[in-house]
């Protein structure tokens, strides 16, 4: 059995699991037109987080309000929707998001929030258990939350090691929803794909 974890933009995990070319992906619920031909199984939900640079001023507050990051930069995700997905958020506040840089990957978006240049919206599962420049606060204000789960093609083929792999996490998740953001055993399979 060889099992390979890669970390790939959200666009390749999908069309790589519509070609065949991967088995499964842990992901976030994909959304909109990213759904096509996919069957996505729910592993955990979680609240909305934000994820800021250590030294931030907000960093402080154990949860922040969404009215205090209206002019906050985002560094996000560069896919079909994600700013939408950030519209959609905000639309409460009656203002619009301030959109600071686009990432390929959710790796990616760490290093520049790591970094300082912005604030990014997520779910808790990303946070390295040993990071202390990055920190997670609960969003308040939106009652939006994430699920992470298993993607695969509706008529792909997985194995049994790709079998395994899922009831190893489905027992890691148990179909819990967190209520704090605080790692999982899985984070380090986030945004990961299954050959």
């Amino acid at each position: 059995m060889k099992v390979l974890l890669h970390e790939l933009p959200f666009d390749e995990l999908m069309a790589g699991l519509r070609d065949a070319a991967l088995e499964l992906a842990v992901v976030l619920r994909p959304t909109g037109e990213r759904v096509a031909g996919i069957e996505f199984e729910s592993l955990r939900t979680y609240p909305m987080c934000v994820a800021l640079n250590a030294a931030h001023p907000l960093a402080r507050l154990e949860s922040i309000p969404l009215a205090k990051l209206t002019a906050e930069p985002i560094v996000g995700l560069h896919i079909d929707g994600y700013r939408g997905y950030l519209d959609r958020i905000f639309d409460s506040t009656g203002l619009k998001p301030r959109m600071a840089m686009e990432c390929d990957t959710y790796g990616s978006v760490l290093i520049e929030v790591e970094a300082g240049r912005g604030i990014s919206f997520c779910a808790p599962i990303f946070k390295p258990a040993d990071d202390k420049r990055v920190l997670y606060r609960r969003l308040t204000g939106t009652t939006e939350s994430l699920a992470a789960g298993i993607a695969r093609a509706k008529k792909g083929h997985v194995t049994p090691a790709g079998e395994e792999f899922c009831e190893i996490l489905r027992k890691i998740s148990n179909g819990a929803t967190a209520t704090e953001p605080e790692p999982q055993d899985f984070s380090s399979f986030a945004q990961s794909s299954f050959i």
